[in-house]
């Protein structure tokens, strides 16, 4: 079976930390701080891969990372950077946030990039450090941490010309019929449970993607059966061809349930130029039943045609109409690269400060600037402590932790992994 919806988790590579170093040669007397920055963490890029057709890899392997950056090392020696992760998917593919739903971008062009996760910046080495009062800095900062995000991604197949009907209605026939494509064909409903793609070659320079979208039921649009999974691949065709099984008992009752559940559906498919063909016109029952579906749809003004897809009668009439009017349609708007996702950084102001339940003296700062801030921060130094504590004035924390009530020996924690005992 073939898999249109997957999802997935993205982690970029962290930054490498700066190094605390410090030049020392002989006959060198001032020598002075050399440590080098950390490298760029490696970022996450989604790329289209023509070749592929479906999501079915994402069901094995869910979990993708960037190569985190390097140290940096003594005599100005920058890390070496982390190498990027490239992931590979079909055209059609749509981007989504996995919590917000926000839509980051629809691949459709062979090479097509979407950067997923930012790699993180690299730390500083103490040679950044260095000024005129303090020549001597015994600090460095840690590297940031990448990007990760959960995201979903749905397939929605690039056709020109989609088939709809029922099941059984001779879709896959069809396909088989008037391309090289070879789909599953056997007499019982449901036979093509995934969608098949098929060039349609007709002599001229300008031939077509035809997709079999596996056979709708009533109540499709409602989910019924697999109705929205196979619906979605009909949003990006231009032209339907709407097969009916001649052989039914009521040929045109099929017709007009498909065509509710289109319309019921919505997302378009309703205002899709439409060719109905009563197919399985080599059987007596569709012969004798042509004659009203015709003077039917006529009536309504629909493109209609009696074929056999069995031997072909009439299939080829039925794909030069559907290349006329792909013709006389509005060339596609080409879809534009998306831009990258940006890095989301919080105003200095954007963070919370609560005090913990069942712990007398605990205190909780959460906000991505400041966790992030203490992230890239080291704590091994007096030199350290301090610039991390002008960093929060800055940011306006420590005149909130003051009005909050924090007293001398409090513990506060930011986020859930730096815990530092409150002093004057």
């Amino acid at each position: 079976m073939s898999f249109d919806t997957a999802r997935i988790y993205v982690k970029a590579g962290d930054g490498g930390d700066g190094v605390v170093s410090f030049r020392r040669e002989k006959y060198v007397p001032f020598g002075g701080p050399d440590g080098g920055d950390g490298g760029r963490g490696g970022s996450v890029y989604l790329v289209v891969n023509p070749q592929l057709n479906t999501l079915n890899y994402f069901q094995r392997q869910r979990r993708f990372g960037a190569k985190p950056g390097k140290s940096g090392r003594g005599k100005n020696q920058t890390g070496a950077n982390g190498d990027d992760a490239t992931i590979g998917v079909p055209p059609g593919t749509i981007v989504r946030d996995a919590e917000t739903g926000a839509v980051y971008g629809d691949l459709v062009q062979p090479g097509q990039r979407l950067l997923v996760a930012r790699g993180g910046r690299p730390g500083k080495g103490n040679a950044r450090f260095a000024t005129s009062t303090n020549q001597a800095p015994r600090i460095a900062t840690n590297g940031e941490p990448g990007e990760e995000r959960t995201l979903d991604l749905e397939l929605k197949l690039l056709a020109d010309v989609g088939l709809v009907g029922k099941p059984n209605a001779g879709k896959s026939t069809f396909l088989a019929a008037t391309t090289a494509a070879r789909p599953k064909i056997a007499a019982y409903p449901f036979t093509t449970l995934e969608p098949n793609l098929g060039v349609v070659d007709l002599g001229t320079e300008d031939g077509f993607v035809l997709a079999d979208i596996p056979g709708l039921i009533e109540g499709a649009s409602r989910g019924v059966g697999l109705g929205h999974e196979f619906l979605r691949h009909i949003e990006r065709t231009r032209v339907l061809i709407h097969l009916v099984d001649g052989s039914s008992p009521d040929p045109l009752g099929d017709y007009r349930v498909i065509n509710a559940e289109l319309v019921a559906f919505g997302h378009g498919l309703e205002g899709k130029p439409q060719i109905v063909c009563l197919n399985k016109i080599d059987l007596p029952e569709a012969q004798a039943q042509w004659p009203a579906f015709e003077r039917a749809l006529k009536a309504e003004g629909v493109d209609v045609y009696a074929i056999s897809a069995a031997t072909q009668h009439n299939t080829r009439d039925v794909l030069y109409r559907a290349l006329q009017i792909l013709r006389e349609l509005p060339a596609p708007e080409s879809t534009p690269a998306p831009a990258a996702i940006p890095i989301i950084r919080p105003a200095a102001s954007d963070f919370t400060i609560r005090r913990l339940p069942n712990a007398r003296g605990a205190w909780r700062i959460e906000g991505r600037a400041v966790e992030l801030a203490a992230a890239r921060s080291r704590f091994d130094s007096e030199e350290a402590l301090m610039r991390f504590h002008r960093t929060l004035q800055k940011m306006g924390v420590i005149e909130a932790l003051r009005q909050a009530g924090v007293k001398a020996g409090d513990t506060v924690w930011i986020g859930t992994d730096f815990e530092l005992e409150w002093k004057e």
